[in-house]
């Protein structure tokens, strides 16, 4: 990808995570001189203008043109860069001709989906293609799963360190998080449901967690669906809204790099309440809010928490790490800012930031897969998250 125009492209920098994707390039590294040569890429230029100025971007900022439904423009967009980084979502809606032409161009692609189905047909779709291009197709590059897949990863590690062996069996436990949910997360799970009713086939990716490990079907996983007191946590754990998709992202990574954590890996996510009755009646409640889960008004596409919102927000993973003779460790990532937006923003600027430093072989992977360490490490400096031990 030598001389191509762009580093990196925000495709849907007009949107409501789009300009903030664009906003951490400004803060970050605007002015700085090994900033990457970035652009603003959408369907309307004068929303595109407007945006620019908004966040205080440099008049000469470039503006790409691109529609999703006009796919020679895709093709455009992606030979003039090395990254794409999308936030058009629904991906199932929007995402095929993009996916299809950064395979074709080589061209590295991060967006924010948590839609496994999808996902999945994309896989078996493109998985050659990218392999054959170099292209780089890396998913779930936001709170959902950036937390738990590098989580995970490094809790692995640590265990590999202390115990001279990895964990066959990880909790995941949300501890504590703060931040509303935005439109487009509502239109992808409605759009997820529209799909799996109309191909019921599909529900068993949605159903497994192994549904992103095409070939491999490991063992029975704890469902995490029922609520139940931990003792050695001291708290109720409830069902976690986002677990569908973080379990089977975690699963791919380790399916990815060759199975370092077993093939016999167990893993759940749930979310803490606290200890005694209070505890037990908010976990009960939480599990029976799970078939309705964005409430009776959901925010509509473009609408999202406010910037007291984003900047109040929080996050707080603890990953338990369990060996067969009752060891154990705990690793946790915490972050400021809202998860779904005020975070994810900069997590998936941030994978971009990485896919360009990172020398890897092509295919459709995760972040934990493609790059690991490198971008924990560019998390810690740049995007305030936070991974460490807990004694």
């Amino acid at each position: 990808m030598a001389g191509r125009e762009f580093d990196i492209v925000v495709y849907g920098a007009t949107g409501y995570t789009g300009r903030l994707v664009a906003e951490h390039f400004v803060r970050e590294y605007g002015g700085k001189p090994d900033a990457p040569t970035w652009a603003m890429a959408g369907r309307s230029k004068s929303k595109l203008e407007e945006v620019r100025d908004l966040i205080g971007a440099p008049a000469d900022t470039p503006l790409v043109i691109a529609d999703a439904g006009d796919p020679g423009t895709l093709d455009a967009m992606c030979h003039r860069t090395r990254v794409v980084l999308t936030t058009v979502g629904p991906y199932q809606l929007y995402g095929d001709e993009l996916v299809a032409a950064c395979v074709r161009a080589g061209t590295d692609y991060a967006d924010l989906c948590g839609e496994p189905v999808w996902m999945r047909q994309k896989i078996d779709e493109h998985e050659a293609a990218a392999k054959a291009s170099g292209a780089r197709i890396c998913f779930s590059s936001g709170f959902d799963s950036i937390p738990f897949d590098l989580g995970v990863l490094m809790a692995q590690k640590e265990a590999k360190t202390r115990f001279g062996a990895p964990a066959p069996r990880v909790r995941g436990r949300v501890r504590g998080m703060a931040g509303g949910a935005s439109g487009g997360t509502v239109a992808s799970l409605t759009e997820t449901m529209k799909a799996v009713a109309k191909k019921p086939s599909l529900l068993g990716i949605l159903r497994s967690s192994f549904g992103l490990t095409p070939g491999f079907e490991g063992p029975d996983q704890p469902s995490g669906m029922i609520p139940h007191y931990e003792a050695d946590l001291g708290k109720w754990a409830a069902p976690f809204v986002m677990a569908p998709i973080n379990t089977k992202n975690v699963h791919r990574t380790n399916f990815l790099l060759g199975h370092p954590w077993g093939e016999d890996f167990r893993y759940d996510e749930m979310m803490l309440t606290s200890p005694g009755e209070a505890g037990k009646a908010a976990a009960e409640a939480l599990a029976g809010a799970m078939k309705n889960p964005f409430g009776a008004k959901p925010p509509k596409p473009g609408e999202g928490p406010t910037p007291e919102e984003r900047e109040n927000g929080f996050y707080d993973v603890l990953l338990v790490a369990e060996m067969p003779d009752g060891r154990s460790l705990r690793y946790a990532v915490k972050g400021r800012y809202d998860p779904g937006y005020g975070s994810t923003s900069r997590m998936l600027a941030e994978t971009g930031m990485a896919l360009l430093e990172i020398d890897a072989p092509g295919g459709i992977g995760t972040p934990g897969a493609f790059l690991g360490e490198a971008l924990v490490e560019r998390l810690r400096q740049h995007a305030e998250i936070t991974f460490a031990v807990e004694e």
